[in-house]
């Protein structure tokens, strides 16, 4: 018996490489080719931020948690400082952290009001509690 090709059937081509040969063709690891997009030119720069975008957070935070009579100031900085990063087309950042303090500033002098109304509304208790008491 051989192993020559019978009549009617062609000779067998170059058989499919084996699990090894293919690995051998592949990139080395870490290499383009490997499943990793090629390297980029350069990294990505981003504008400075504003001057003002951390001291408008800083008093936001500082207007809902310590002290409210901060918070208007917060709000109209906030305001102004997120409409001037907008006008400046991207050369200006720090959006996220003015517009934070911006929000937060809206918050601070809503508790503030609150806070006003009812001690103007415990003002007018004590005072009619106390005409009404005869002292």
């Amino acid at each position: 018996m051989t192993n020559s090709p019978e009549e009617g059937q062609q000779p067998a081509e170059d058989p499919q490489p084996g699990y090894w040969e293919q690995q051998s063709q592949q990139a080395p690891y870490g290499q383009p080719g490997y499943g990793y997009p090629p390297a980029q030119q350069a990294p990505m720069q981003y504008a400075p931020d504003h001057p003002k975008a951390t001291t408008v957070l800083v008093l936001g935070v500082l207007g809902l948690v310590v002290c409210g009579l901060v918070a208007p100031f917060a709000w109209v900085m906030g305001k102004q400082t997120v409409n001037e990063i907008d006008a400046s087309q991207g050369r200006v950042g720090g959006r996220g952290a003015a517009n934070a303090g911006y929000i937060l500033g809206i918050i601070g002098t809503v508790f503030l009001g609150f806070a006003l109304l009812a001690a103007v509304a415990m003002l007018g208790l004590f005072g009619m509690a106390a005409v009404s008491t005869g002292y």
